[in-house]
């Protein structure tokens, strides 16, 4: 049985009485929201804060705002659950509905949040074992060893970003407002994340997600579909965000094409946009974006299925996504 460190729990009532807790216990010190990924680091001893911060009863970072300016604000501790069937949500936001609906069982939504599912621990075959099965093999880069063991000569790690959430906030163009002490700044989504499996975030430590902000509404559709082993439960192996932007006469402005669980960081496809702008959302250019977004995916061999069959299922799944755009508008 794994069996968690010993740890002390605080709770604060307050985002500035939660900033101020962190900055008192240091750097010993952990958010936790909905408990369905940090607490299973810690059994596997990935992570060993001595403080753990729960942020569940902070109820303005459980509330909803929307305008037609404003776009929607989200608080970071919604749970999947609650962003996957909000009417609003779902009405002008599907994408973002799905992915929340798409993010493991219903036990786990009812939990997690949409703030931990976009700041999500990168993944590894290697990483996402027990101490015990880690230290027989020798420790990996990304945790108290120094090889990254799947790619042994690489300077550094190559752990997966699984978030179904990521490439959703990056294909929208959406953003993310990060409190500390010294106050609160918005970053967009697209800049919160790194391509290396250990530093994959630029906020700070003693940061805190407090709000996920998506953009208003206009003359854009967007989708996300997801590839794993089994209907439920399962972490992506390929996730693809999309966005098209559409001029009145149904040609394409613009187009984001973004892909998750293939590199370290949610990556954003520039040529499949180039294949797609200025020509109608039809079977020739979807197939064009396609093949532009199944050239620079490299998927490594630290999770699901074959390497091979899961570069070429990207075509298939951006297909997909942008059919789905399609039939929408």
């Amino acid at each position: 049985m794994l069996r968690l460190p010993r740890f002390q729990y605080v709770s604060p009532p307050t985002v500035m009485d939660a900033l101020s807790a962190r900055f008192e216990l240091g750097s010993d010190a952990m958010y936790v929201a909905g408990d369905t990924d940090l607490y299973p680091n810690m059994k596997r001893r990935q992570q060993t804060p001595r403080h753990v911060i729960s942020l569940a009863g902070i109820e303005p970072l459980r509330e909803i705002h929307s305008g037609p300016e404003l776009g929607l604000r989200i608080g970071s501790c919604v749970t999947l659950a609650q962003l996957a069937a909000d009417p609003i949500v779902r009405r002008q936001y599907p994408a973002v509905a799905a992915a929340a609906g798409l993010v493991s069982t219903p036990p786990l939504r009812n939990m997690g949040t949409i703030g931990g599912n976009l700041l999500l621990d990168t993944r590894c075959n290697y990483y996402d074992q027990t101490y015990e099965w880690r230290k027989a093999i020798d420790f990996c880069m990304k945790k108290d060893g120094r090889i990254c063991w799947v790619a042994p000569s690489s300077p550094r790690c190559w752990a997966v970003q699984s978030s179904d959430g990521a490439p959703v906030a990056v294909a929208l163009g959406a953003s993310v407002m990060l409190a500390s002490r010294g106050g609160v700044r918005r970053v967009a989504a697209e800049d919160l994340y790194h391509n290396d499996g250990i530093q994959y975030l630029t906020k700070r430590p003693e940061e805190l997600l407090v709000w996920y902000v998506l953009p208003p509404i206009g003359a854009w559709r967007a989708s996300y579909v997801k590839l794993r082993r089994r209907g439920s439960f399962d972490f992506p192996v390929l996730g693809v965000a999309a966005r098209v932007d559409f001029f009145p006469d149904g040609t394409v402005r613009d187009a984001r094409i973004v892909l998750g669980a293939v590199a370290s960081y949610p990556m954003r496809i520039a040529a499949a946009r180039e294949a797609l702008v200025g020509r109608p959302l039809d079977a020739a250019s979807i197939a064009d974006a396609a093949d532009a977004s199944f050239k620079p995916a490299k998927p490594m061999d630290n999770t699901d299925f074959t390497l091979s069959w899961r570069k070429e299922m990207v075509r298939v799944y951006v297909t997909k996504a942008l059919e789905e755009i399609a039939s929408q508008s």
